[in-house]
């Protein structure tokens, strides 16, 4: 699994990359964190608002730093 965090790098961003990584660990999901800065590639996701959250390339959580319950739901899915 591929957890990719789209963010220009703002406390935001990093806090939904911490809380990402710790609802992984919490689950005990063997997963990829990487962080998207690049503004171009942000936007070919079709995200206009960041933080956003893609799993596996797609996009589930925008414009907001959703809690570790939050992405663990996500991740269950």
């Amino acid at each position: 699994m591929k957890i990719q965090i789209l963010g220009t790098g703002c406390p935001s961003c990093v806090k939904l990359a911490d809380n990402a990584k710790q609802a992984a660990a919490e689950a005990n999901i063997d997963c990829e964190i990487e962080k998207v800065t690049d503004i171009n590639q942000i936007t070919s996701f079709g995200v206009m608002m960041t933080p956003a959250l893609a799993i596996d390339g797609k996009v589930k959580i925008v414009g907001k730093v959703a809690s570790v319950e939050e992405i663990k739901t996500v991740l269950s899915e």
